[in-house]
């Protein structure tokens, strides 16, 4: 068994509120968990109106394909017009660790 984990950290575009951040980052949340069958959550710089810090989760048998899910995710951010991907962080667990 494999684990991925992703992070990416996100500057959002014209926000001005907490309010605001949750509906920019609620669509790219549930984008995710829906093309990419992944666990996604807003994971860190919660207080801050313009950043977002989203962890994504992977898990399968196989190496590979986690690697190639997490870059389609990663891929799948970096592409959105009203957020600029400033970081993408990741780990792969696998059996020997």
């Amino acid at each position: 068994m494999f684990v991925g984990t992703l992070e990416l950290d996100v500057l959002l575009g014209d926000v001005r509120s907490l309010k605001q951040k949750r509906s920019a980052v609620r669509p790219i949340v549930a984008e995710l968990r829906r093309h990419f069958d992944v666990a996604v959550a807003e994971a860190g710089h919660l207080s801050l109106h313009r950043r977002a810090l989203l962890g994504v989760a992977a898990v399968a048998a196989d190496g590979e394909h986690v690697r190639d899910v997490l870059d389609a995710c990663e891929r799948a951010v970096a592409g959105r017009p009203e957020v600029e991907l400033l970081s993408a962080r990741r780990r792969l667990l696998g059996p020997e660790d």
